[in-house]
Parts: structure tokens; sequence; C-alpha cells
């Protein structure tokens, strides 16, 4: 297989930002948040995982999950974010895995890129690294706080809450292969992102000889 580069950050750093720009200059983006989304659609064992552990009441009258519901739950309780991450974790693992499998197929040279919120967390909880580079998308934690409040119309208290049940954003550096610094503007963001995919490229090609 390819080298595997990995795309994380924090909750409002502005990964999905980062990685719009990579997929324009050509990388393949497997998206874990979509296939989160996929895993946990009407009739999926994913969903059924879930209403069989957490109850109907996380489910809209339509049958579809009801996202700010289970969201409010796992965000204040981390033995119930557990239990969900152990119902959607593998299922969503399978996809990406299939999904990289298949752009490297038809591309050996393609610059495939997983789109991973808690990818530093996953590595460090289950000491297993799935990539083989580290990208972080990366602002000052009291950016971070800013933005998720204007965002997602968050308290400060609220906001400082869902980001303390990530690893700190300081802690991540260490893990990371390259950073992208996102707390400027855009234009100074697509500069560095533009720097970064020729490195990427040129890893691919070596490692294929």
């Amino acid at each position: 297989m390819g080298v595997i580069f990995g795309i994380t950050g924090g909750i409002a750093t502005g990964k999905s930002t980062v990685s719009a720009m990579l997929r324009k200059r050509g990388a393949v983006i497997v998206d874990a948040d979509l296939l989160a989304r996929e895993v946990v659609k009407p009739g999926s064992e994913g969903l059924e995982a879930i209403r069989r552990k957490f109850g109907d009441a996380y489910l809209h009258p339509d049958g579809t999950l009801n996202r700010e519901k289970l969201a409010a739950l796992v965000f204040s309780d981390e033995k119930a974010r557990e239990q969900l991450n152990a119902i959607t974790h593998p299922l969503i693992r399978q996809k990406m895995d299939e999904q990289v499998r298949s752009a490297l197929q038809a591309d050996p040279l393609a610059v495939v890129v997983m789109d991973v919120p808690l990818l530093i967390e996953s590595m460090v909880k289950e000491n297993l690294r799935r990539v083989d580079k580290v990208i972080l998308v990366y602002v000052p934690e009291p950016v971070q706080i800013k933005r998720l409040m204007r965002r997602n119309g968050l308290s400060r208290e609220e906001a400082e809450s869902r980001i303390r049940s990530q690893m700190p954003i300081e802690e991540k550096r260490a893990y990371a292969d390259f950073l992208i610094d996102n707390s400027g503007t855009l234009a100074e963001t697509e500069e560095q992102v533009e720097r970064l995919m020729d490195k990427l490229r040129k890893l691919v090609r070596d490692a294929a000889g």
C-alpha cells in the first residue's frame, strides 16, 4: 500500500477547510465524518445498535438519529461516549479502509488523506498508528473557543466543555509530522497547504521508488 496521510485537528480548528484545500489540489480525502453519517443511516446496523444501547428516545419520529440529543449526552457523559464509539468506530474504519484501497487501486500515486477528528486520541488509546504521517490543523485554544462559540452559538462554558472532551491542541502538536497553522487569513492557510501538497506528492513518489 502507498503512503497514507491522516489529517486531524481539534473542534473549530478548521480541519474541514484545510481538507477542502487539499482536495482542490488533487488529494483523495477519505472523510470519517461523512462515513460516520453513513453508518447510522436508517436501516443500518449502526443505527439499530445505537437504538438498542441508548433507546428510542435518541431517534426522531421518522426513525433517523437525533444527533443533537445524542451529542448532548456523549459530550457530558464519558461512558456514553465510549459506548457510542465502540459501536460506530469499527464500522467507520471498515468503510475508510475500503475507500483507501479503492483510491490506491485507481491510482497508486494518489495522495490519500484520511480525515479523522480524533485520529491522535485513537492512536494513543489503541497504541496503533493507522496512518504513515499525521497532518495537524492548529489554532491556539483561545481562538478555538472563540470560533466554536460563534459557529455553534454556544456559551463560553459549553464551548470549553466540548474542547476539554478532546486532547488539548498543544499536546497534539507532539504527534504531528506536518502542521498547518490556521489562525491567520485563508490566504495564509492556502499558501501553507500548497507547500504541504508538494511535500506529500514527493513522499508518495519516493515511496513508490
